[in-house]
């Protein structure tokens, strides 16, 4: 099947409904893991991402070191703090036994420090083992995964492999974003320059989760995320040009997601 180009028509489907009689939790819960002693923003735009993309509550897990400086940020993100500076057996099963029953979907990554491959595995194992839905970023993926090609095409077909192969979804960042479940695969064509400042592919993951948490549909969370985050790239880049930070764009997530709220 050719790749689809993403539109609004398209995205439009892929964004849940909200019930008039929803209460708190009914529209997603959140549960962000990254963060290092050089990378302490990285989680915290992903927090604040999922939160303006409609998600009720963002829980942030980042290393002790960052819990003070990530709680100041904002009081609208819930912190557990990891015991350790880096991801450890120990701290995983301490964080595990601390998380909420009811998450439904989680990042895990962005600025992350992993002292030990086991200590991932039992977290993304046990994260599973919940039903819990994810999205890995950064250090949580293997570099050997998707090996960047400069040909359009060559990038697709590798996603396109990869996604069917492993039996996931996965969203290649670039020019034009790659989003591909090895059966079906849309394109997102960005052109937004600006977007090369740091920090903008932790509030794609952030708005992956959030979506996620609403919508299960790993392909349709996930190509929604890219587009909305297209979007928010568009509007600050006409309106700041080439002057934009991560949290300009953060900012523009609830102005471009307006025109698909609907309320039920």
């Amino acid at each position: 099947m050719e790749p689809q180009i993403l539109s609004s028509s398209i995205i439009q489907n892929f964004i849940p409904v909200r019930k008039s009689v929803s209460r708190k939790g009914d529209n997603g819960i959140v549960l962000v893991i990254g963060g290092s002693y050089i990378y302490h923003g990285a989680p915290i735009l992903s927090s604040l991402a999922a939160l303006r993309c409609g998600t009720d509550l963002v829980y942030t897990s980042v290393p002790k070191i960052n819990v003070s400086a990530t709680r100041a940020t904002s009081p609208n993100l819930i912190v557990i703090p990891l015991v350790d500076q880096k991801l450890t057996l120990g701290s995983v099963k301490k964080l595990v036994g601390a998380l909420p029953r009811n998450l439904h979907s989680a990042t895990i990554g962005m600025g992350l420090a992993i002292q030990e491959k086991n200590s991932l595995l039992h977290l993304v194992k046990s994260l599973l083992d919940r039903d819990v839905r994810l999205s890995l970023d950064a250090s949580a993926l293997i570099p050997e995964i998707l090996p960047l090609l400069d040909n359009k095409n060559e990038r697709i077909k590798l996603v396109e492999k990869y996604a069917l192969d492993n039996a996931v979804t996965i969203l290649l960042k670039g020019p034009t974003d790659i989003i591909s479940n090895g059966d079906t695969t849309y394109l997102c064509e960005k052109n937004t320059p600006a977007m090369t400042v740091g920090g903008t592919g932790d509030v794609l993951s952030g708005l992956v989760a959030g979506l996620l948490s609403q919508n299960r549909n790993s392909l349709e969370s996930a190509a929604a995320a890219s587009f909305i985050c297209s979007l928010a790239g568009k509007e600050v880049q006409e309106k700041l040009g080439l002057h934009m930070t991560s949290m300009d764009l953060i900012n523009s997530i609830p102005n471009v997601m307006k025109p698909f709220d609907r309320i039920v």
